[in-house]
């Protein structure tokens, strides 16, 4: 059996992320907006991960966290990738998100040997609020971005990371954690 499995760290929803996904959906904008409650930074896609993979994942995982204490991060400023004026995903950024770039570092080189390539572009810190699903009504996107490029939204301690399960349904992926790897 396989699912489709990327590693993460989970973010708790908060109030002000709550209004910022609510000002989004309400934007007019062929959007999909994420569940607050599911909000979560991934560190490395595996795609398609046969079940029999899942012991050397969290060993890979283990070793890509070790020596890394727990530690704060800010969820700060507002943006779209590839840009603002191209978006096709609405992002929040993570400050303080060093440690997390180095764990992402030793997953992409680790995973390797189990068949599951590099990423194609180095990890970047944040947190995906939306996807651009048509052309309609982004210029009020554009507008609530430039609005909120200085807002914080949360404030949360990273203190583990996750093997995750994504389901894809017709109302969005529903997410469950396989296994915790504490920091």
């Amino acid at each position: 059996m396989t699912f489709r499995g990327f590693v993460a760290a989970d973010f708790p929803g908060s109030p002000r992320l709550s209004e910022f996904a609510k000002e989004l959906e309400t934007s007019g904008a062929s959007l999909k907006v994420v569940d607050v409650g599911q909000i979560h930074a991934t560190l490395k896609f595996l795609g398609e991960t046969e079940d029999g993979l899942v012991l050397d994942i969290v060993e890979r995982m283990r070793t890509a966290c070790k020596g890394i204490p727990s530690f704060p991060v800010t969820l700060r400023s507002a943006g779209a990738f590839p840009s603002v004026s191209r978006m096709n995903v609405i992002w929040i950024g993570i400050s303080g998100a060093d440690p997390l770039a180095t764990i992402a570092a030793r997953l992409d080189a680790s995973f390797a040997s189990l068949g599951i390539p590099p990423e194609r572009r180095p990890w970047a810190p944040h947190v995906t609020i939306a996807r651009v699903k048509g052309g309609r009504n982004l210029d009020r996107v554009r507008q609530i971005l430039v609005a909120r490029k200085d807002d914080t939204f949360a404030d949360a301690v990273v203190d583990r990371v996750r093997l995750k399960k994504s389901v894809l349904t017709p109302s969005g992926p529903t997410y469950s954690t396989v296994e915790d790897v504490l920091l």
